[in-house]
């Protein structure tokens, strides 16, 4: 709960560089900002922290008990509007920002005794401010962060941004409760390279949502479905495998391996394209996959397995396929694949792509189609937190 002190003071903490590698395909950010940025790379963190704020002030009228401190430019106070609230500015980043920025912002604002975090950023960004805290002995400070990276598996992620808006307005009024969660990374060199690794680094407190908070990503263990898998492989291969039809194929262990089963080459990590049994297209970036879609004229089919435990199967991790890649080839096109083993783990099918638009004709289909084994499906309902 807040402070019973009469004003709410809200630490605000943007990672610049977040995100900035996802529609290149470079599977993450750290130490690839600059070169994301030369080519042609926009700002993902900054406006999805706006967005989120701008839906705050939407659900709050009246937001003269709280006051936001963070830091002058694109560390915080470039994405706020003066409607939120009294603002205080009491920190300057470097020109480009680092972890040691993040941690000098950190304390800084441990020490302007913030009550709770908002951060916008991945899961490296959560790493470098759950070391910060814990160095400072602040480990149950609460946090919010607002999903702007391209991987986020830890759980102190909301949704998208306007969950965070919702559960920090929640957590204002005393709904929430405050409970542990755990901190996530991959390690973004092993990733690049084509192995998935992620471990767990610490824990942290956040308010607790099933609905708005989209919880921590789950390793599923598949031992005994080699046969629903080939039985998946041989689906795919019957049904979808057919001359003209263009298939792209989303990142994970189980499309991998169903690809490979088809006489594919996939990347784990990346985004692949065949027609017919011909690969032609290999870990494509939103560049790419536009210029594919415009020079095809056949069917097209989009292959993504949902995140195990999240159940995201569009937002995290695949951000190649960009607003305009999910329109070219129409929302239709969308086929999720899952096992019985991840079924379990995943009751619906979230959807975060970054357009409200676009994600309001995803929540228009309510119910969407998972390939489950040969010639079966099975129909989730559709969440756009």
């Amino acid at each position: 709960m807040p402070a019973a002190r009469g004003m709410t003071r809200i630490g605000l903490l943007v990672n610049p560089d977040a995100g900035l590698g996802g529609r290149l395909g470079l599977k993450g950010s750290d130490g690839q900002a600059e070169y994301a940025r030369s080519q042609g790379a926009e700002d993902r963190a900054g406006p999805r922290v706006r967005d989120a704020l701008e839906h705050f002030t939407r659900l709050r009228k009246d937001t003269s008990d709280l006051q936001w401190v963070t830091s002058e430019g694109r560390m915080g106070s470039e994405w706020i509007g003066s409607e939120i609230g009294i603002i205080s500015t009491i920190h300057q980043s470097s020109g480009l920002t680092s972890a040691e920025d993040t941690a000098g912002l950190v304390q800084t604002l441990l020490d302007a005794e913030i009550d709770l975090l908002v951060y916008g950023g991945g899961d490296g960004t959560t790493r470098d401010i759950v070391a910060a805290l814990e160095k400072a002995g602040r480990g149950n400070l609460p946090l919010i962060g607002v999903p702007c990276g391209v991987k986020m598996h830890s759980g102190c992620f909301a949704a998208s941004p306007k969950a965070a808006a919702e559960v920090l307005s929640a957590w204002l009024d005393g709904e929430l409760l405050v409970a542990n969660t755990e901190v996530l990374d991959l390690d973004e060199e092993i990733y690049r390279e084509g192995r998935w690794v992620v471990r767990m680094y610490a824990e942290a407190m956040t308010p607790a949502s099933p609905r708005w908070m989209q919880g921590t990503k789950q390793r599923v263990e598949a031992s005994g479905e080699e046969e629903i898998v080939e039985g998946l492989a041989d689906h795919i291969r019957e049904i979808l495998m057919l001359d003209n039809h263009l298939i792209i194929w989303g990142s994970g262990g189980t499309l991998r391996t169903i690809g490979e089963m088809v006489g594919m080459n996939p990347t784990v990590l990346g985004i692949d394209a065949s027609i017919g049994d011909k690969q032609i297209g290999t870990d494509l970036n939103e560049s790419d996959l536009l210029k594919l879609l415009s020079e095809h004229e056949g069917e097209v089919t989009i292959l993504l397995s949902p995140m195990g435990g999240q159940g995201f199967l569009i937002g995290r991790g695949n951000l190649q396929l960009s607003p305009e890649v999910l329109r070219t080839a129409g929302i239709d096109s969308v086929l999720g694949i899952c096992t019985p083993a991840k079924l379990l783990t995943v009751r619906r099918l979230r959807i975060e792509t970054g357009d409200s638009d676009l994600d309001a004709e995803f929540a228009g289909k309510r119910y969407m189609k998972v390939l489950q084994g040969y010639r079966t499906t099975r129909v989730l309902p559709v969440s756009v937190d």
